[in-house]
């Protein structure tokens, strides 16, 4: 896997799942600085976290204060740009939008780590599937951050 500077995590709207994943990122260090934003496939207007993704994050101790969702463009991807997606419908999206992004470059989070199945989207529901969802990706971004730092100098 080659070295990327800039990490972007893209889901639907860009205030759930894509924040969360890009805050989790930022919790922990690695081998090389890497730029990591949160992006939305479908931003109309910009908005805060959701509320119940945000009490989740609180509650875990991590910070996403100030985070508004923004449209995912063109000028977001380059050659060393990684972009992460939440579900396998989305990588079509995403290439679609950016005509900077290669399919090489563009996957499912947690096809990346060796994960079967996507990150589920927790809109709408119980503060608990939020959470649920948290779970499931704190425990693939760690994951990501091994697989990240183990390719380093390769």
């Amino acid at each position: 896997m080659k070295i990327y500077r800039r990490i972007i995590f893209v889901a639907e709207a860009g205030t759930c799942r894509a924040p969360m994943a890009a805050a989790l990122l930022k919790e922990y260090t690695l081998k090389h600085p890497v730029e990591v934003l949160a992006r939305g496939l479908v931003v109309l207007f910009q908005e805060p976290l959701n509320q119940k993704a945000e009490a989740v994050m609180i509650s875990n101790g991590v910070s996403t204060e100030g985070y508004v969702s923004t449209q995912l463009c063109d000028e977001d991807v380059d050659e060393d740009t990684l972009v992460l997606t939440m579900e396998r419908s989305q990588c079509q999206k995403v290439l679609d939008i950016c005509a900077n992004a290669k399919e090489e470059n563009v996957c499912v989070l947690t096809e990346l780590v060796g994960e079967e199945l996507e990150i589920m989207n927790p809109y709408g529901g119980t503060l608990q599937s939020y959470g649920l969802c948290f779970e499931t990706l704190r425990q693939t971004i760690k994951k990501l951050v091994k697989l990240l730092n183990e390719n380093e100098g390769e």
